[in-house]
């Protein structure tokens, strides 16, 4: 199964354009009535109550799936050492949502070596069995041959999947606007290897403001996921753009590129119609 999903499940310029306009409180389960998934970011930066996220399970359908991130605490201030509790911790408060968390994301800092591959294997053991787990290593020496390789085959070992980040079409493209700019200072560069190591890689695509500039760098994903799918994996691939405004709109041209390919793909929904009078309206429309 595909999906396909962005950064976030709200944004300012998303209700009514991309998204069904809905009231507050109610901005998770108009996206997940169109996307498949979402990156779970803000677990990263606080762990949610269980209450939180019992409210997030019931606004969703069960198909849907949570890239949620481990806490920085456990990544990035304790390094994957010593952490039990902490994971303890967060699987307990992540309970409720226990079905839709397909993989956790590891993301690990620039800092994490290969030299630490050791405690990453180790940290993989110690995860219940029912979890499965995804791992985006940024750090350029992961990249060589030989520990590229050994980080694979200690994926591959405990069914850990391989996060891929690609943001070769962001600097491709010009650093003009406040969201281009902040993108081109925080967003790393990295290698890309479209590499699956278990059931479901994870590719995170960040492109340009321009739609159409990102074609010629998301081709080669479509071949690549449509490859995995006939192959029987469910890859998940969330799309950004600098600012987000309109990573809905290039969700659903990747999908349907992969459509094109794979036409049993069910269909996303469309967005929703603006109403007649706001096309007279809209002074970008005279």
């Amino acid at each position: 199964m595909l999906r396909v999903g962005c950064a976030m499940w709200t944004h300012p310029a998303w209700g009514g354009r991309h998204l069904p306009d809905v009231r507050s409180g109610q901005e998770l389960a108009a996206y997940a009535s169109t996307f498949g998934a979402v990156e779970g970011n803000t677990t990263f930066y606080a762990t949610p109550t269980r209450t939180v996220a019992s409210g997030w399970a019931t606004s969703i359908p069960d198909d849907f799936r949570f890239v949620a991130k481990f806490p920085r605490r456990v990544t990035h201030e304790r390094r994957l050492r010593h952490t039990e509790e902490d994971v303890r911790a967060f699987l307990d408060a992540m309970e409720p949502l226990h079905a839709h968390l397909a993989p956790i994301a590891i993301q690990l800092p620039a800092s994490f070596e290969p030299e630490s591959l050791g405690v990453l294997d180790g940290f993989l053991s110690q995860l219940p069995s029912d979890i499965t787990a995804a791992v985006e290593v940024r750090a350029h020496g992961w990249f060589e041959e030989r520990a590229e390789r050994s980080l694979n085959d200690v994926l591959h070992r405990h069914g850990a999947n391989r996060i891929t980040l690609d943001s070769r079409a962001l600097f491709a493209g010009p650093a003009e606007t406040p969201g281009e700019i902040e993108a081109f200072e925080r967003k790393p560069r990295v290698p890309v290897r479209a590499v699956a190591t278990a059931q479901t890689p994870v590719v995170r695509f960040i492109g340009q403001t321009d739609l159409d500039a990102n074609e010629q760098f998301l081709q080669p994903w479509v071949d690549t996921v449509a490859r995995w799918l006939r192959d029987g994996r469910d890859p998940i691939v969330f799309l950004h753009t600098p600012d987000n405004a309109d990573a809905p709109e290039l969700c659903r041209r990747f999908h349907a590129s992969v459509r094109r390919l794979l036409p049993g793909i069910e269909p996303l929904p469309d967005p929703p119609q603006r109403p007649q009078s706001a096309l007279f309206d809209d002074p970008d429309n005279s």
